[in-house]
């Protein structure tokens, strides 16, 4: 896992190469995350992102959107059970994934 703050700087030599897709990278995530966007409201967009940040262990992306998620009016306790629900769909996931381990053994006969 890398460690964000020293690996962040290497950020603008991402956006020396690539200036004009890190620029629409930073405004479609404006957009996903403005108040007066969509049908859901922000706290609950950002509970999502806890999901998805928690499912792909983005420690920055954890940190930033469960606080951006108080900020936008989740409580303790919504963050706490969006982690749960991305961890129960990440157990899921390994579950089913342990069903090829299963299917290779049984075509073994």
């Amino acid at each position: 896992m890398h460690t964000h703050n020293d690996e962040a700087a290497f950020m603008a030599d991402i956006k020396d190469a690539a200036p004009e897709m890190v620029a629409a990278m930073f405004e479609f995530d404006k957009a996903v995350f403005r108040k007066d966007t969509g049908n859901l409201d922000v706290a609950t967009r950002e509970l999502i992102a806890i999901g998805v940040a928690v499912t792909t262990q983005c420690s920055f992306c954890i940190e930033d959107h469960a606080k951006r998620a108080i900020k936008a009016g989740a409580s303790k306790a919504d963050v706490a059970e969006a982690v749960m629900v991305a961890a129960a769909l990440r157990a899921g996931g390994g579950v089913t994934h342990g069903w090829k381990a299963m299917k290779s053994i049984s075509e073994m006969d």
